[in-house]
């Protein structure tokens, strides 16, 4: 995978011997200094804030110079994600992906969301019931409306409604797209549904990775800002514009992949959160006993870092949202202990220093501080806990 430099300059070579001026150099005037800045962005920052603000929303970027070079370039990119209404929000979905929006809007970019409605019913969610799916995808707006994403630059759109409106537009990518690619290539998607590649598949469910392909390009989407276990999508994408035809149809620049990190499961070895396992995940508006009890019991290994939810909580959820953490250690010399970034915390924790025992409770308190406007907005709010009333009650289905 390439990677570019940050601020993506070159230092300047060294002036020639008959070039160095003997003279003291003199300011320039008022008018050449003016010239000589960075066009001033809507949003206050650099070109190099905004890289690096933008650039820290992916686990992976492909690529980074098409991203630097995009947010120099065009005034408001599109960035996307699709999610299916599939149940209740977990705390990833909902805070991790606020956390995430809120940095790409404040670079300038517009945010999409595809409300996957139709796709949703082609992987069976909601028993395939669309009535219950649309239920489904209003609880997630007022979700995020409440969990702090600023709205100021967010779109919502229903896949159903947006679809009816250009059919033709829409089908014939699809169409292009499937035709341009071997059902082996599709069935290696597979996984974006939440299913392997072996899986005894309807063909309904062959017919989504073209589909949600052809979603990029129907929304003019320059940025692909999913989760990680998206990226086979996102790179058929991309594939599907070295096509000399496709290119000059579509336009020369292939979206950017920018794949969010897939926050572990609460349990040993949970690579991600599971909603048909509801003690895997802390869902947005867990009541402060539910968080309790799950973090208590969660997998949290004494010194070690690699696979453990806890620590992965605190860095993904924890710093990014707060800003800090705030460790109570009763039983230490030096008593409570109050972090400013992640690596300390980490560190510490390594050492011995930050107990499971020190860790869990914190990581409970901080958890509800972050949940709590979310569950007052549904005991607060008539429609949205009508809403949420209703989501408790369908089954979730695989």
């Amino acid at each position: 995978m390439s990677s570019t430099n940050a601020t993506g300059g070159q230092e300047a070579a060294p002036a020639k011997p008959e070039e160095q001026s003997q003279q003291p150099q003199q300011p320039p005037k008022p008018e050449e200094a003016e010239e000589s800045k960075e066009p001033q962005h809507p949003s206050g920052l650099t070109l190099d804030e905004r890289f690096a603000l933008a650039r820290s929303v992916g686990e992976e970027c492909i690529q980074e110079a098409e991203l630097r070079l995009l947010l120099e370039k065009h005034p408001q990119p599109i960035a996307y994600d699709g999610f299916e209404p599939s149940g209740r929000m977990h705390i990833a979905q909902g805070v991790l992906k606020a956390i995430n929006v809120n940095k790409l809007t404040q670079c300038g970019v517009k945010f999409v969301f595809w409300v996957a409605d139709w796709f949703a019913m082609l992987n069976n969610k909601m028993g395939g019931n669309l009535k219950k799916i649309k239920k489904v995808g209003a609880y997630m707006v007022e979700v995020w409306k409440a969990a702090g994403m600023n709205m100021d630059n967010v779109e919502f759109l229903w896949a159903q409604e947006e679809i009816n409106k250009r059919p033709n537009d829409y089908w014939m990518l699809v169409m292009d797209i499937a035709r341009r690619n071997s059902i082996s290539r599709i069935k290696r998607c597979a996984t974006i549904m939440g299913r392997e590649e072996n899986d005894d598949m309807p063909a309904a469910q062959i017919l989504y990775p073209a589909m949600q392909c052809a979603d990029i390009f129907f929304l003019k989407a320059n940025i692909c800002q999913l989760g990680m276990d998206q990226r086979k999508v996102n790179m058929l994408a991309r594939e599907y514009m070295d096509n000399k035809d496709v290119k000059k149809k579509l336009g020369k620049h292939k979206p950017v992949i920018l794949s969010h990190h897939m926050l572990m499961g609460l349990k040993k070895g949970q690579a991600k959160m599971s909603k048909s396992d509801p003690d895997s995940a802390i869902f947005m508006e867990d009541e402060r006993g539910d968080v309790k009890r799950k973090i208590r019991k969660a997998y949290c290994p004494e010194r070690e870092v690699k696979d453990n939810p806890c620590l992965d909580y605190c860095k993904h959820i924890v710093f990014p949202k707060l800003g800090k953490m705030l460790i109570k250690r009763p039983k230490h010399d030096d008593g409570d202990k109050t972090y400013n970034t992640y690596e300390e915390l980490e560190a510490d924790f390594i050492t011995g220093d930050v107990h499971p025992s020190d860790l869990k409770p914190c990581l409970t308190d901080a958890i509800n501080d972050i949940l709590e406007p979310v569950r007052q907005h549904f005991k607060n709010n008539a429609q949205a806990k009508e809403l949420l009333k209703q989501v408790k009650s369908f089954k979730v289905t695989r």
